[in-house]
C-alpha cells in the first residue's frame, strides 16, 4: 500500500489534520464510533481530554484487533457534545494524539452533536484505516 498526504497551497495550512490522503492497495478497515467506555461497560474519565484518550484508545484497540496500526488511520471523525470545551482543551487533546498515534494526522473532521449514544459521553471517534495487507 502507498499513501500520499495532500495539503494544497491554495488551502490554509492544516493544524492537527491533513486535507486529503490518497491511498492505493491495502485492506480497508471501517472503525465503529468509540466513546470512553471502560471494561465494565460504563463511560469513564472526567472531562473531554480523559474521555478522548479512552475513546481513541478504544478505537486503536479495535484497529489493532483488525490487523492495523495507528499509522494506518486515513480518516477520523470526532463527535463532541460541546465544541467550545473541546477547542479549549485542543492542546491537551493534541498531546494525547501525539502520544498514542504520532505526529501524522489523517483527514479529520470535528462535529458538535446534541448528545451521543452514551448519555455520559462527551466525545466519540470513528475512523477508516487502510493497512498494508491486502
Amino acid at each position: 500500500m502507498s499513501t500520499q498526504r495532500i495539503n494544497p497551497e491554495a488551502l490554509a495550512p492544516p493544524s492537527g489534520f491533513t486535507h486529503a490522503i490518497a491511498a492505493t492497495g491495502g485492506r480497508t478497515i471501517f472503525l465503529a464510533g468509540q466513546t470512553a467506555i471502560g471494561p465494565a461497560g460504563r463511560v469513564v474519565g472526567d472531562g473531554v481530554v480523559a474521555q478522548f484518550e479512552r475513546a481513541l484508545g478504544n478505537l486503536l484497540t479495535a484497529l489493532g484487533a483488525a490487523g492495523g496500526r495507528p499509522a494506518d488511520l486515513m480518516s477520523l471523525t470526532i463527535y463532541v457534545s460541546d465544541m467550545e470545551d473541546y477547542r479549549a482543551h485542543a492542546r491537551d487533546v493534541g498531546a494525547v494524539w501525539r502520544r498514542l498515534v504520532g505526529r501524522e494526522y489523517p483527514a479529520m473532521a470535528a462535529v458538535e452533536v446534541s448528545r451521543l449514544w452514551d448519555a455520559d459521553a462527551l466525545i466519540e471517534v470513528q475512523g477508516i484505516a487502510i493497512t498494508t495487507d491486502p
